[in-house]
């Protein structure tokens, strides 16, 4: 990074949190040329229509907990983490990540403890690991070697790892001028890399030499056990689980949605077989602007998760009206994919931990608002782990349907009209209330 470049960025951002950066220490470089607003406003006017620029939140961030290095090697304690591409599939970058510091550093890669925590403070985890990154065939995954061997060994993990990596150049991060993209830390190609004692989670490595046993079959297992889903989803994607030889790298991204996925198919198995709630229940949960709004229903499971992304957010920035996007299914469930994503897996997820702790079953239909103040995507473990929090907070009850929505639209800032020409369920049990008033 230049002297210019610097000069650039600090015309938009605080001085103090450049302080530290200069010409010869500097690990940023510009990913692609910002768009003539981004020019335009500096950060300044926000004419993106955004409560906060994103872009200087990644400088910020970069410059504040990003390591810094002049050397391709690095040494930490990594949370474990372990990261897989998914660009090129079949052949794909896999690599492990760790800071360039020492310690307990398990959070920087655990989002089950990040609920309650600030966007700031998640950036500046994801921005904290180093990652060093080869391209190998997903299929190596069963076939072993030194490097496949050491990536599937940390992420058996119990605990943070010593770890020591060669890169074969000099770790840099890429500031990208779309504000959308997630955050990342610095990034380099893998020479090689050592690790310290490794302390492995017995649960997971009994399901890693259990080569006879499906790949599902594994995670719902260690899911049973106490397994963390973050944890889970990283053994699947290191390829530790499944038959024998047909083990295969997973892609981060999609070997989360794979997890949510697996575990909420079983977890709604059981409970269906339970009895429905005897009430009508309306949960409220605020969090990063994102406003969660969960109706449960004394019925049979079904379930719908609806998101409306206002003007100004991520997908909708520049729209004139907020944009509904939703999904469902009946006690049947569904077959094709969800057209809203991943975060339908997640919230499902944590729908039927809840039902199934309380030993019944339910209705559930889920209203998402993301509103300005949500500057940038940070995962879909943000969906699940808020909806997980709020299923255990106090909730208003009712014996009729009506009071319900009334209620539950009431939350919301969009009208009831425009959430109900969004949802299948909603209509549903509105013309299952009239038919039985008719009759």
């Amino acid at each position: 990074m230049t002297n210019k470049d610097i000069h650039s960025l600090a015309k938009v951002i605080e001085k103090k949190s450049l302080s530290h950066v200069n010409e010869s220490t500097s690990n940023i470089v510009i990913d692609e040329p910002p768009p003539e607003m981004c020019f335009s406003c500096k950060g300044t006017e926000l004419l993106c229509g955004k409560s906060r620029c994103p872009i200087i939140l990644k400088a910020e961030s970069m410059t504040r907990v990003s390591p810094t290095s002049d050397s391709n090697n690095i040494a930490g304690s990594t949370p474990p983490g372990i990261f897989v591409g998914r660009h090129g599939y079949p052949k794909v970058s896999i690599g492990p990540m760790t800071p360039n510091f020492h310690g307990d550093t398990e959070i920087l890669d655990t989002p089950e403890q990040w609920y309650g925590k600030s966007i700031d403070e998640i950036v500046d985890y994801r921005h904290s690991l180093i990652r060093g990154s080869t391209n190998v065939d997903v299929k190596q995954a069963s076939t072993g070697g030194r490097l496949v061997e050491n990536i599937q060994e940390l992420a058996m993990a119990s605990q943070p790892v010593e770890l020591e990596l060669k890169l074969t150049k000099k770790p840099q991060n890429r500031l990208s001028f779309n504000e959308n993209s997630q955050p990342f830390g610095p990034s380099a190609p893998l020479d090689h890399f050592s690790t310290g004692n490794v302390t492995v989670d017995q649960r997971i490595e009994k399901a890693y030499y259990d080569r006879d046993q499906k790949s599902a079959n594994g995670i719902v297992e260690l899911y049973d056990k106490g397994v963390l889903v973050s944890r889970i989803q990283k053994t699947l994607s290191a390829g530790n689980l499944g038959i024998g030889n047909n083990r295969k790298f997973v892609p981060t991204r999609w070997g989360i949605t794979a997890v949510d996925d697996t575990i909420s198919k079983s977890l709604i198995e059981k409970i269906k077989d339970r009895p429905t709630i005897d009430d009508f229940r309306v949960y409220v949960l605020r969090n990063l602007d994102n406003l969660y709004v969960t109706i449960l229903l004394p019925t049979q499971w079904q379930f719908e998760w609806i998101e409306a992304w206002f003007t100004n957010t991520t997908w909708n920035l520049w729209g004139k009206e907020p944009y509904i996007i939703g999904d469902h299914e009946t006690y049947y469930g569904r077959k094709k994919y969800a057209r809203v994503g991943g975060c339908y897996y997640s919230t499902r997820l944590a729908v039927a931990e809840s039902l199934l702790s309380e030993n019944k079953q339910a209705g559930a239909i889920l209203l998402r608002e993301i509103h300005p103040g949500y500057i940038l995507p940070v995962g879909v473990w943000n969906v699940r782990e808020s909806i997980r929090h709020q299923l255990k907070t106090n909730y208003e009850s009712f014996d009729n349907l009506s009071d319900t929505l009334d209620h539950a639209f009431s939350q919301l800032n969009i009208s009831k009209n425009q959430w109900l020409n969004s949802s299948y369920l909603l209509n549903h049990v509105l013309f299952q209330k009239r038919l039985t008033e008719y009759l």
